[in-house]
């Protein structure tokens, strides 16, 4: 079977799903089956089948099982988010449509992506930019204690952060295929650990300001580990020096120590960690409430959970009991409604996209499309990983979302683009010579 048509056969399981998961939704408000929910698995299907034709077209080698992966994490998506709210699941809908444009337009005007290494200054001032314009008076907002969005009134809301992190690892990726070399060959030992030339260190040192500037300016742990994660991800394949990446987990965990102890908002999300269930801090502005309760609801999941739509979203008086189920606590709503095993093959399912994701930088026949390969890939692995990880109370608890499950139309936009970029260099690498 050639590999387009097992990217058909793929979506099946993703349309199946939305049909049986709107089912289960009708059958449990209502206790009758409609056919809506088979009128919404066509529609689902309908638009998959134009995406999978418009990659048969235009990337006839690309890797087959990405994006079946992604329509199989989005329809579940979808599914979650009307299981929570009706309203969010209509406009998460359509910015899976909207997704799907740019994806298309990604892959068109960027058909000959390394034209991207040109434009790496540029792309990384406006990546900069995109990063401090939450905190700019008048468009800028706030969210439990973070600077995470910006809102154009009478339009709409996004978070620039998402598509900051596409163009820092394009300019990491260029920067890096020209200096990797340097690096390597001017490394010192200094005290039993080899350390970078400074000057050809530029990049690293201004990714790890950006990081702590991040925690400074717009108090978002999340963003911070996962911009991070990724230049030492890319810094790691170009050069093949651990100790490189060594060093740099040392800077940021100095770095965030000192800024935590000194922002009260950082401070709050750690202890909030820390004791999640002490009474001072449970009821405290940032306080532990949320991870608290996003902890009990995992504990009654069990195994194989309590069933879908059975989970207690709300008090009797009409409070949340699981604040923003949509978006930051929508794992620990999967978990307590599907249990163990289905959280265990939501996140499965984001391996395998991982996995393929490294592939594409293994098979990839330049050093600019292996670097950008890797980077994309870990910045979207480091997502899933703040988010489940402070949600399962690993790490400090974070406003960054599930990709493609979360209710967000930037999130889901901007990994749309991240999915274009990554299948135009499998099909530049998967291409005969």
């Amino acid at each position: 079977m050639s590999a387009r048509n097992r990217e058909l056969f793929g979506l099946i399981p993703a349309s199946l799903l939305v049909t049986a998961g709107f089912a289960g939704v009708f059958i449990q408000r209502s206790n009758a089956l409609s056919n809506v929910s088979l009128i919404y698995g066509a529609i689902f299907l309908g638009l998959c089948l134009a995406g999978h034709v418009f990659i048969r077209v235009t990337l006839p080698h690309a890797d087959p099982y990405m994006f079946p992966l992604v329509a199989l994490l989005a329809s579940f998506g979808i599914v979650m988010v009307y299981r929570i709210d009706a309203t969010l699941a209509r406009q998460q809908a359509q910015w899976f449509v909207l997704g799907l444009v740019l994806f298309a337009v990604t892959i068109v005007a960027f058909r000959d992506y390394r034209k991207l290494e040109r434009y790496r200054y540029t792309i990384v001032v406006v990546s900069l930019g995109l990063l401090l314009l939450p905190r700019l008076p008048g468009i800028g907002y706030q969210a439990n204690g973070a600077y995470l969005g910006v809102r154009i009134p009478g339009l709409f809301v996004f978070q620039p952060t998402e598509f900051a992190k596409i163009g820092l690892v394009v300019f990491l990726a260029s920067y890096l295929r020209d200096t990797r070399q340097v690096l390597v060959i001017g490394a010192r030992r200094i005290l039993g650990v080899t350390i970078p030339p400074i000057k050809h260190f530029g990049p690293v040192i201004v990714i790890w300001g950006i990081a702590m500037l991040i925690l400074l300016v717009l108090h978002d742990i999340g963003s911070s580990l996962m911009f991070y994660g990724g230049l030492l991800a890319v810094l790691y394949v170009a050069t093949g020096r651990v100790s490189f990446v060594v060093v740099g987990i040392l800077a940021f965990a100095v770095g965030a120590w000192y800024l935590g102890a000194h922002i009260q908002h950082v401070n709050a999300r750690v202890e909030a960690w820390l004791h999640p269930f002490d009474p001072k801090l449970y009821s405290a502005p940032l306080g532990s409430y949320q991870l608290a309760n996003s902890i009990f609801a995992q504990a009654a999941g069990g195994m194989f959970g309590q069933g879908f739509g059975q989970a207690v979203l709300t008090l009797p008086n009409g409070g949340p009991l699981l604040p923003a189920p949509q978006t930051d606590m929508i794992y620990a709503v999967i978990t307590d409604e599907l249990g163990l095993f289905g959280a265990a093959a939501v996140l499965l399912t984001y391996l395998l996209f991982v996995a393929r994701g490294f592939k594409t930088a293994l098979l990839a026949r330049d050093s600019f499309s292996t670097l950008m390969a890797t980077g994309l890939t870990a910045v979207f692995a480091l997502q899933v990983f703040v988010i489940v990880g402070g949600v399962t109370r690993v790490i400090p608890l974070t406003g960054v979302t599930l990709p493609f499950i979360s209710y967000g139309g930037s999130s889901i936009v901007a990994n749309f683009v991240l999915l274009a970029l990554l299948l135009l260099v499998s099909d530049r690498a998967r291409k005969p010579a």
